[in-house]
């Protein structure tokens, strides 16, 4: 990328052509990749993309259960989007809530029986979806820079997010 002239402090940093081509592939990429793998989900399994992760982030605990406190955290979703959330999938059968048995004051969402079984039988359209849409596109060198590229720039968000 050419090098930008110098700038004061109080001058933005305005990006490149070539970064500004770039930014606007990977926001595009960033919006449309969950709106195609929840097409997918809402047709083959009457899943959100958000719900399809909340199911399978149960189903990856000890005992299906999470704190909703840590179930809001990994869905990157504020606690009462995320209960509304919950209690559709309560409704379903998906999903129940208990009080936490170490700390009653803390709720857990519990993955269902019937939920595990709709995210056994939605996984394998899922991830042929995800294999579809990026593993197979991509050759091992370009899978390595992808993970690269994501850890460095997850980084800088927890960086960003620790000087709030």
């Amino acid at each position: 990328m050419p090098e930008q002239p110098p700038q004061s402090n109080d001058q933005p940093r305005w990006l490149t052509p070539e970064e500004r081509e770039i930014w606007q592939q990977f926001a595009m990429m960033v919006h449309r990749l969950p709106a195609a793998l929840g097409a997918q989900l809402q047709q083959d399994a009457d899943l959100s993309y958000i719900e399809y992760y909340v199911l399978a982030g149960l189903s990856d605990q000890p005992e299906h259960r999470m704190r909703m406190s840590e179930l809001a955290i990994l869905a990157n979703s504020e606690q009462s989007r995320l209960s509304h959330m919950i209690s559709r999938l309560e409704r379903r059968g998906l999903v129940r809530r208990e009080p936490d048995p170490i700390n009653g004051r803390y709720t857990q969402a519990i993955l269902t029986d019937a939920g595990h079984a709709l995210l056994t039988e939605a996984a394998p359209a899922h991830v042929a979806r995800v294999r579809d849409l990026v593993f197979d596109v991509l050759d091992t060198a370009e899978l390595g820079n992808l993970r690269t590229a994501a850890e460095k720039i997850s980084e800088s968000i927890d960086h960003w997010e620790q000087r709030r």
